[in-house]
């Protein structure tokens, strides 16, 4: 059963060849509220770690034009902070390796100077002027600050692909593990000088790790708990849906199409997870992009029932977010993501009866492909 918690899941992943082209990071995004006008805002945070063999005191630009003439890749401990919605921009703060901690065991730890995170807790500050005249900071100007607990209370455990033997084995060429799909935060945070404050009951949060040597292309994500019952009116609050995927690697095998989902439905579980070959899963997804808006459809079956996922998020809203593999590319230069999608979710059960019309706000999403597809 997929909501099985496995914070060795959460450890950092950097050795053996990882740790020389490789990258780990912790994702986590919730909703905050203006401590004066009580307007609701989401924000996200990210820690991530990239080839530490080659680190040093400072941190290495990968896009850098003098080392990309060389070769030279990235190597740096990166926190993204930042918001979606009308003032939308993302954060980055870099380190080199030997200015930073990382705690490798379980839990997990990282610190470098006054940012911090942990499975319990995260503070930190990023404040970025004059990005547009260095590029390969990837990012823009800003500040954001925060101090906050981390309840992580969902878990997506996607099974044996990420057991201990696979992550040693560095079988994928991206893992995954939400250790917590759905994850009460609670503080406050400060962004670009506005005081907002962060609530267990209505932050709709969301935590998960992603590491491997490259990303995927397609890239697709979809989640979240804030949901609500079109048959009932009835706010689910034990429930909550994640998606993600694209075009796994295994080795040189690329998966085409395939997609690890998971729906937490007030205590019951569907799962959607083409690594379990015998539950018969079959998945069909579209994503597209409009002048003003991303879409995506999904469609999925497999013993569990059925489950179709409509989202729609306006781009008006979202970041084309950034990141440079640990080879030092930059393939994925449309990479839309998202904290304000809304849609619907209609779950069926493994006879095709209607279970539930979800209604669903607060949705994490994100849909980018490279620039040119290897």
């Amino acid at each position: 059963m997929f909501n099985t918690h496995d914070i060795a899941r959460d450890a950092c992943q950097l050795f053996g060849a990882q740790a020389h082209q490789g990258y780990d990071w912790w994702w986590h995004s919730f909703t905050g509220y203006d401590a004066q006008t009580g307007a609701a805002k989401p924000f996200f945070i990210e820690f991530f770690l990239c080839n530490p063999a080659s680190g040093g005191d400072a941190p290495v630009f990968g896009q850098l034009p003098e080392n990309r003439a060389a070769g030279i890749r990235p190597s740096y401990l990166m926190v993204k902070a930042g918001a979606w919605g009308a003032d939308a921009a993302q954060l980055h703060r870099f380190w080199g390796w030997k200015k930073i901690s990382v705690d490798w065991g379980v839990p997990f730890s990282i610190e470098a100077d006054d940012c911090f995170l942990t499975e319990d807790r995260t503070r930190g500050c990023v404040q970025v002027e004059g990005a547009a005249d260095h590029p390969e900071w990837m990012c823009e100007d800003g500040r954001m600050s925060w101090d906050l607990k981390i309840r992580k209370v969902t878990a997506f455990n996607v099974g044996f692909g990420a057991d201990e033997l696979f992550r040693h084995a560095e079988a994928f060429e991206m893992f995954w593990h939400a250790e917590g799909m759905k994850t009460e935060y609670s503080g406050e945070v400060f962004w670009n000088g506005r005081r907002y404050l962060v609530r267990p009951e209505d932050c709709f949060g969301y935590a998960d790790k992603n590491w491997g040597r490259d990303f995927t292309s397609p890239w697709v994500w979809l989640s979240s708990c804030n949901l609500t019952s079109e048959l009932t009116g009835r706010k689910l609050t034990d429930s909550v849906f994640d998606i993600g995927g694209g075009r796994p690697k295994v080795g040189p095998l690329a998966l085409p199409r395939k997609l690890l989902s998971a729906f937490w439905y007030e205590g019951k579980p569907y799962e959607f997870n083409f690594s379990k070959v015998w539950t018969h899963v079959h998945t069909e997804f579209d994503c597209r992009e409009t002048d003003t808006r991303i879409i995506w459809h999904v469609e999925q079956r497999s013993s569990s029932g059925r489950m179709i996922t409509d989202v729609t998020c306006e781009k008006k809203d979202m970041l084309l977010v950034n990141y440079e593999a640990p080879d030092g590319t930059k393939r994925h230069n449309r990479l839309w993501n998202g904290g304000n999608g809304v849609g619907t979710i209609q779950l069926f059960d493994p006879d095709g009866k209607l279970v539930d019309r979800i209604h669903a706000e607060n949705i994490g999403c994100e849909y980018g492909e490279y620039d040119s597809q290897d």
